[in-house]
């Protein structure tokens, strides 16, 4: 058997090339979906990609599942049937090629032995899917691959479908579905392999671990998690689990129905056309065009942007930052440091369901933006206390998690999660100076650019939260 786990540092996100070295075919897990990728692993193996599958609906990512089986009409396809109606695959049905799955259903690629487990809590539906090498001569699972139920140190979130989807009611039954479901997945052989779907940096959960694989014996002893659903009450655990959630972005709200009804089918990735600056500055009155800037230098960026920009660096939490402030029908023009990183910056864009890319400039090319150069001012903290003084209209946006604000905030402060500020637009006076900040002023740095663009004077704090004067704090 062989197994690859990829890696996508930006979403956190893990999936799984299996194969089988005897027959030569393949299968990959919850791929994303760019899925060319996926085929280019395989072959390098000698390996023919035959099927894939997902755990369940996923909410931070466009599943690959249907540009698989658009690719390839004999590419077999394993989704959940559990959850009940309203959460199926819709895109999915009645295809011949694909298998709707229930508890203890199997199924084999080549000579490797997949069984379903209905492992519920983070989504209805949710599956887990034990892993046996039977073709090594093995007659007990070596792995789990545990989606978004167990996680190295953690466990899935149960409240995004409230949070997120704003289904109402949904937080508190899922938290009590995955008490239940991690109690069976301790049951397993300590030996068993956790592969996870997420690692640290999700939003799936609160405290993932950075080690991107684990055992379910390790777990079992070290994942406070799991070991307050194995030794505590439901109701201890349901209420740890739903406390201190970090705010979901914004695109995790459609993400759900857009993977349910199915995505787009890509056919192949986009190649946006480079631009001259003057067929993107004669359009930024077009309320629909969105150029989004990704330089890696948030100064540069804060010192001159073309008016109306985002700001999402590429080298920084970029899917986290875009997903929070475009719009699905958005035309996108990337500003880039270099040309070679076009591919990259597209595929992260449809990978969160942004398709409609138009064409890219460099950073350089503003230099001749002549008067469509807009500039956002820079402060440190220590400035703040002179700010609020001498303009009593000035609001304090904090832009961190509302845990970090309940620890510590300047007194005052408005506080709205850099991923929900979209959604919370509104609660922003737009006849008040707001200034804006988080911990490090990266997150401030993106809300500050989406505050401009929405009409707010604002002013942005580039500084470490540490940094504020012991005069300010609540």
């Amino acid at each position: 058997m062989l197994l690859r786990q990829i890696y996508d540092a930006d979403l956190s996100q893990y999936a799984y090339i299996i194969g089988c070295e005897k027959t030569r075919e393949a299968i990959v897990i919850d791929p994303e979906r760019d899925v060319d990728r996926y085929h280019a692993i395989a072959t390098s193996e000698d390996l023919k990609l035959t099927a894939g599958a997902e755990t369940h609906i996923h909410a931070d990512f466009v599943s690959g599942a249907r540009e698989l089986v658009a690719r390839d009409p004999a590419m077999r396809v394993f989704l959940s049937a559990e959850g009940g109606p309203d959460w199926q695959s819709e895109w999915a049905r009645n295809l011949p090629n694909v298998t709707l799955l229930r508890d203890g259903d199997t199924f084999k690629v080549g000579n490797i032995r997949f069984q379903a487990l209905h492992t519920p809590g983070h989504t209805p539906e949710h599956l887990s899917y034990l892993v046996t090498d039977e073709g090594g001569g093995a007659n007990e699972p070596i792995a789990l691959l545990s989606g978004d139920a167990l996680f190295v140190g953690d466990a899935g979130r149960p409240d995004l479908l409230e949070t997120a989807a704003g289904i109402p009611a949904t937080a508190e039954k899922g938290a009590h579905q995955l008490y239940g479901s991690l109690r069976r997945i301790a049951n397993l052989p300590c030996h068993v392999q956790i592969l996870p779907a997420h690692g640290s940096g999700s939003a799936c959960g609160k405290s993932l671990g950075a080690v991107p694989s684990s055992t379910a014996g390790y777990e079992i002893k070290f994942n406070p998690t799991l070991k307050l659903a194995i030794e505590g009450p439901a109701k201890a655990f349901v209420d740890f689990i739903l406390r201190d959630q970090p705010e979901p972005p914004f695109y995790f709200a459609r993400m759900k129905n857009v993977n349910r009804v199915g995505p787009a089918v890509l056919g192949k990735l986009p190649e946006p056309r480079q631009l001259i600056i003057d067929e993107v500055t004669g359009q930024l009155d077009d309320p629909n065009l969105v150029v989004l800037d990704t330089r890696a230098d948030r100064a540069g960026f804060m010192k001159a942007h073309l008016r109306g920009s985002l700001y999402a660096p590429a080298k920084g939490s970029f899917s986290d930052f875009a997903g929070s402030f475009l719009g699905p029908d958005d035309r996108i023009v990337l500003v880039i440091d270099s040309a070679d990183q076009v591919e990259e910056q597209v595929r992260r864009l449809i990978r969160i369901g942004f398709d409609k890319i138009v064409g890219w400039l460099c950073v350089a090319d503003l230099a001749s933006a002549n008067g469509t150069l807009a500039s956002i001012p820079s402060v440190k903290f220590r400035e703040m206390p002179a700010l609020t003084g001498e303009d009593p209209d000035t609001l304090v946006l904090d832009v961190r998690r509302a845990a970090e604000y309940e620890d510590h905030h300047i007194k005052g402060a408005l506080n709205v999660a850099n991923t929900r500020l979209r959604a919370r637009i509104a609660e922003v006076p737009a006849d008040r100076t707001v200034i804006v900040h988080c911990q490090s002023g990266n997150r401030a740095s993106a809300s500050a650019a989406y505050l401009e663009r929405n009409g707010r004077r604002t002013i942005y704090v580039n500084d470490a939260f540490g940094n504020v004067p012991a005069e300010l704090l609540e």
